[in-house]
């Protein structure tokens, strides 16, 4: 139970980490952070949390990381639902908290979009679908060859959370304009049921992709790592 009250919270701080800069903080008037400032934050709960709870739960924090670590022989079949749980209400919880603060600003209105992903007319560079799918899995397979990597035995020890931490940063850097960046399902799941309509129709997405390219990255680290045992 430690390591699902874990994966609770070191999720609920990924969302409202993340997300929260980008509702409350993007385009704050004249002192914006803009998408830099969101894509390291998004980084920063990530490198946190992986010092805070890495040693309990392993920080997965993503339901598609965590089945791209079981599809890689790193995690357990049995443990994969009760993750994925967690992490889920972790999200939703963040994503109500963020709700109300948001709501305490006049004018503010959820359906502008509140950090959800989409593609089409709700991408923020009005990407299509094809491209937000190529998009997703492409860098979710990137970041689990990232993170299983980086927390292989023969990696340098201690330095995992900053290489996750950075290659999240770097991941938002290059797609907040496709889809404003999921690679990870409960962050889509958090915010888009507060929005529902169009970022919950278009949710399946980013449930499928980030899921795909997670597996086709473990999949690939998992060979060419055994390649360098052999070698």
């Amino acid at each position: 139970m430690r390591a699902y009250v874990a994966e609770f919270i070191g999720t609920f701080w990924l969302v409202l980490g993340g997300c929260g800069s980008a509702v409350l903080a993007a385009a704050f008037p004249e002192l914006g952070i803009g998408f830099a400032g969101v894509s390291l934050a998004f980084g920063l709960t990530v490198l946190t949390m992986a010092y805070a709870i890495g040693h309990i739960s392993g920080c997965h924090l993503n339901p598609a990381v965590s089945i791209g670590l079981w599809a890689g022989g790193r995690f357990a079949a049995k443990q994969l639902l009760p993750y994925i749980v967690s992490q889920v209400l972790g999200a939703v919880t963040a994503g109500a908290v963020l709700y109300c603060i948001a709501t305490g600003k006049a004018g503010f209105d959820v359906s502008a979009g509140f950090a959800s992903n989409g593609y089409g007319a709700h991408s923020p560079g009005g990407y299509s679908l094809q491209a937000a799918l190529l998009t997703e899995v492409v860098l979710t397979m990137l970041f689990l060859l990232v993170i299983m990597g980086a927390t292989d035995k023969k990696a340098p020890p201690g330095f995992a959370p900053i290489a996750i931490g950075l290659c999240l940063t770097l991941i938002h850097l290059i797609s907040i304009p496709v889809t404003n960046t999921s690679v990870n399902p409960a962050r889509s799941t958090g915010v888009a049921v507060f929005v529902g309509d169009w970022a919950v129709m278009q949710l399946w997405l980013f449930w499928l992709a980030p899921i795909v390219g997670a597996v086709i990255g473990a999949v690939i680290y998992r060979y060419i790592s055994a390649d360098t045992k052999t070698a």
